[in-house]
């Protein structure tokens, strides 16, 4: 048992006095071959022992890291959809800014082909008050020269007339409304008859009515139609387009003709109009209708009906 001792001993001595001289003789500028020797043998022998520490330890390690990185993930993840939404906003801000812009130049075109002074206005709300079914509020009012039974119309042409006017609003009756009745004219031709609204409240593109005043007027799909225009203006200037006609009715024995109308606008789109605060000084008639569009290529022409 004491020889056992003394013998661990002295291996303990030799591999300390081997170790200080290995530290002795590796402490130059240029490592000694028999330190390296050594070093790459002990490399070899602890590399499975410190992948495998080093392949359970590294989830935990990454767990830290990523707590530790989280918070300004976090705040970076915020600030760019933050920003995110601000582009959306501002590109959707101008969109609407250049399509109010087209909006607006539809409209001065056409005021200056009829000859209208308009008032520009912005639909700000549907309303179906009052006894009305389609009308819309505007933004102008008496302060800006708004008055009861003045034509309203866009850049595609007939809205309606101005119903009620307040100091800073107005109410717009459009044309579809049921109570809504234009005096039209048909381009070309100037057969002259009524157009009535249809009171369809939750479809504003619904059709109007056409009633011409002859039995045998001659009409046909694709004719167009403006108003004939009031008495000094008033509700309706003369030569604004209101609509085009999809479907004529056969009505043997009737003693007027009646067809079907699509408004020449927009009346469930509605955003930038004008208020027409003077008639032309003289009627434009068919001036302000847009060129038509060619026939397209193979397609019969019209069929007139009589």
């Amino acid at each position: 048992m004491r020889r056992e001792r003394t013998r661990r001993r002295l291996v303990l001595a030799a591999l300390a006095a081997a170790s200080v001289g290995l530290m002795a003789v590796d402490a130059g500028d240029e490592p000694h071959p028999a330190t390296s020797a050594a070093r790459h043998a002990a490399a070899a022998a602890f590399a499975p022992v410190s992948d495998a520490a080093s392949a359970v330890f590294r989830p935990v390690t990454d767990a830290a890291a990523a707590i530790a990185a989280a918070p300004g993930a976090k705040r970076r993840i915020d600030e760019l959809e933050q920003r995110n939404s601000e582009l959306s906003a501002e590109l959707a801000a101008r969109d609407l800014d250049d399509r109010r812009s087209r909006d607006l130049e539809e409209l001065l075109q056409l005021s200056g082909l009829g000859g209208y002074e308009v008032l520009p206005a912005r639909s700000v709300t549907r309303v179906g008050t009052g006894g009305y079914a389609d009308a819309v509020t505007l933004d102008v009012g008496t302060r800006d020269g708004v008055r009861p039974n003045m034509t309203v119309v866009d850049g595609g042409g007939l809205v309606g007339r101005v119903v009620r006017a307040a100091e800073r609003t107005s109410t717009v009756l459009l044309i579809s409304d049921g109570a809504s009745s234009v005096g039209v004219r048909m381009e070309g031709t100037g057969q002259i008859g009524v157009v009535h609204g249809r009171s369809h409240p939750l479809d504003s593109d619904a059709p109007a009515e056409l009633e011409l005043m002859r039995a045998d007027a001659k009409i046909a799909e694709g004719d167009r139609i403006v108003t004939m225009g009031s008495h000094d203006g008033a509700p309706f200037v003369p030569g604004v387009p209101v609509g085009t006609v999809t479907e004529v009715r056969d009505t043997p024995g009737a003693l007027t003709r009646t067809a079907e109308v699509r408004p020449a606008v927009d009346l469930g789109a509605l955003d930038i109009v004008g208020v027409v605060l003077a008639a032309p000084e003289e009627d434009p008639r068919d001036a302000v209708l847009p060129s038509e569009p060619p026939s397209d290529a193979g397609r019969s022409p019209k069929g007139e009906q009589g």
